[in-house]
C-alpha cells in the first residue's frame, strides 16, 4: 500500500522547512521590538482606557485590577469640573485653551519656521553659521531654557524684561507678565513658536533647496516680482511639506505638558488638557479622573485629524 505524502501546500508556515525556518526566524527577530512595543506602548494605551471606567486612588492602590467599575461616572466628572469646561473669556476653561494654546502655537511656529528657512536660504556670509545659531532654541534643554524665560520675564528688579520697560519710560513699574491672565498664554504661545521654529525651518529650508531653480530664472525673464515667484512657484513647491508640519506640530503641541507646566504651573489661564490630567492624577490622585481626561484629549486629537486628513490634506493635494 503506497504511503501518502503530505504536498507541499499542505505544510504550515512552523514546518521543518526552509519556509518554516525563515518564518521562525523572522519572529525570533521581531520578537524584541514587539515586547518593547507592547510593553511601553500598547499596554499603558489600554490599561488608560481601563482605568478611565474605574474608581482608582491612593486606598486602592495595591488592588488596582480590582477596583470598582464606574462607566462613564469619571467621564462626566471631567467634563462638569469647573476647570474642564469654558466659563468665560478669562476662564476659558482647559479644553478650550488647550485648542487656542495649539492652534495658536502651531501657525505661529510655522510662519516663523517658513520666515527663517526664507532668510537662510539666500546667500549670504556666515550662512552656515546662522543656521546652527538659529537651531539652538529646539536643541537647548527645557529645563535650562524655561528658566531664563522665567528670569527675563521676573516682575522683580532682576527681571531682564521688567528693567529694561521701567527704563525706557515705557511702564511705570515692574509687571507679573507671568502671572497675568490674557498675558500668560500670549506668552506660552510665542515661547512654544519661538522653541520649535527650528524644527519648522529645517523641514522647509531641506524642501526650498530641491526646488529647480530653472523656474525662477522663467519667472524673471517673465518679469514677476519677488512677491509673485514665493506666491506661485515657492508656495505651491512646500506646500505638502508645510501640510506635514502643520499636522505634526499640533499633535505634540496639544499633547504638551512641559512647557506650560515650567513656565505657568498651568495658572493664569494656561491650564491645557495635559496639565489638568497630572493634576487629577498626581495632586488629587483621583487616577480614574486623569485617564478620563487623557481619553478625552485622545478623541479631540483624532476627531482633528480625521478632519484635516479627510478635507485640509486632500484639498492640498488636488
Amino acid at each position: 500500500m503506497a504511503t501518502t505524502v503530505p504536498s507541499r501546500s499542505r505544510r504550515g508556515p512552523w514546518a521543518n522547512t526552509l519556509r518554516g525556518r525563515e518564518v521562525r526566524l523572522a519572529w525570533l527577530l521581531i520578537s524584541p521590538t514587539a515586547i518593547i512595543v507592547f510593553g511601553l506602548v500598547l499596554f499603558p494605551a489600554i490599561f488608560s482606557i481601563w482605568i478611565s471606567f474605574h474608581s482608582i486612588g491612593l486606598n486602592n492602590l495595591n488592588s488596582v485590577f480590582t477596583a470598582p467599575f464606574v462607566g462613564l461616572q469619571n467621564y462626566r466628572s471631567v467634563i462638569t469640573d469647573f476647570s474642564f469646561r469654558y466659563n468665560n473669556l478669562t476662564n476659558m476653561g482647559a479644553a478650550l485653551t488647550s485648542i487656542v494654546y495649539s492652534f495658536a502655537g502651531t501657525i505661529l511656529t510655522l510662519l516663523v519656521g517658513l520666515i527663517a528657512a526664507l532668510l537662510l536660504n539666500q546667500p549670504f556670509r556666515a550662512r552656515g553659521l546662522s543656521r546652527a545659531v538659529f537651531l539652538f532654541p529646539y536643541v537647548a534643554p527645557i529645563v535650562s531654557v524655561a528658566f531664563v524665560w522665567r528670569s527675563m520675564l521676573d516682575p522683580r528688579p532682576s527681571g531682564v524684561i521688567n528693567y529694561l520697560l521701567v527704563s525706557l519710560g515705557l511702564i511705570d513699574a515692574p509687571f507679573p507678565f507671568l502671572s497675568t491672565r490674557g498675558w500668560a498664554l500670549v506668552l506660552v504661545i510665542i515661547f512654544d513658536a519661538w522653541r520649535y521654529f527650528p524644527f519648522a525651518m529645517l523641514m522647509i529650508l531641506a524642501r526650498l533647496q530641491a526646488i529647480d531653480k530653472t523656474l525662477y530664472e522663467a519667472a524673471v525673464v517673465d518679469g514677476a516680482s519677488t512677491m509673485q515667484k514665493f506666491w506661485y512657484i515657492t508656495l505651491p513647491e512646500i506646500r505638502y511639506v508645510l501640510g506635514a508640519i502643520f499636522l505634526l506640530r499640533l499633535i505634540w503641541t496639544f499633547n504638551k505638558f512641559d512647557d506650560i507646566f515650567l513656565l505657568t504651573g498651568g495658572g493664569f489661564g494656561t491650564k491645557v488638557l495635559p496639565v489638568l490630567t497630572y493634576e487629577f492624577s498626581f495632586r488629587l490622585f483621583d487616577f480614574g479622573k486623569g485617564a478620563a481626561t487623557s481619553m478625552i484629549l485622545l478623541v479631540m486629537l483624532v476627531i482633528f485629524l480625521l478632519v484635516y486628513v479627510r478635507f485640509v490634506m486632500r484639498n492640498v493635494e488636488e
